[in-house]
């Protein structure tokens, strides 16, 4: 199966309804930007939404999570990959990615930071044979907040492996691309309802911004 080209579509203007009443805490989340990779966003139109967008609101999470002090981790796919390695992906994808930068490079646009963590993943969950887990369980964190391509690949998931190791995961609905609109509608009701809490980038980034600042306050004495 190939990837599709030129996709455009329009973000869905709001979120399904959550099961799940999670706010999001600066102080338990970390940032995952997910295989927002040159090969994977060569799918999309680059001038349209949904992925012009995604970019966007991205940018505006990991500012914001920077100014928290919200780890971010992205996860990167690499190139030439042995069919050991690859295994049962090319059953499905094919050789996948080669290793020029081309290829495996983060968008320019959200070109990791110094402070930033970069995962090599092998498989569509970012838990998978990958030290996710255990960095977080070293930061004691115990949110994730997603973002990236493809929705209801590799989005959904690592939200429902963030679910089933007891990690809140949050996934940011215009922060997010996929092969369709209808792909994309799909992931994010499947995961209000099944694994997850969906917001907008907006209002993620408020809940990031007033937790911020409400632990930035001092105690009033008793």
């Amino acid at each position: 199966m190939a990837l599709p080209k030129s996709v455009a579509y329009d973000i869905p203007a709001s979120g399904p309804v959550n099961r799940a009443r999670w706010e999001v805490d600066p102080a338990a989340a970390v940032l995952l930007i997910h295989d927002m990779q040159e090969y994977f966003i060569r799918a999309f139109d680059r001038d349209s939404d949904p992925v012009a967008a995604v970019i966007s609101n991205i940018t505006s999470l990991r500012r914001a999570a920077h100014s928290a002090g919200v780890p971010v981790v992205y996860s990167a796919q690499p190139g030439d990959q042995s069919p050991g390695q690859r295994a049962l992906l090319t059953d499905f994808w094919g050789a996948g990615l080669s290793g020029e930068p081309a290829d495996t490079a983060i968008v320019d646009a959200l070109a990791p930071a110094p402070q930033d963590v970069t995962l090599t993943k092998w498989r569509y969950s970012a838990f998978a044979k990958t030290d996710l887990l255990q960095q977080m369980r070293r930061w004691g964190r115990n949110q994730l907040i997603v973002t990236g391509v493809y929705a209801h690949i590799g989005c959904l998931a690592t939200t429902m492996d963030a679910f089933m190791h007891d990690i809140q995961p949050f996934l940011a609905f215009d922060g997010v691309a996929d092969f369709s609109e209808a792909d994309h509608i799909a992931a994010m009701t499947y995961i209000a309802g099944r694994c997850g809490a969906v917001h907008s980038a907006e209002r993620i980034v408020a809940m990031i911004d007033r937790r911020g600042a409400s632990s930035d306050q001092p105690e009033r004495a008793a």
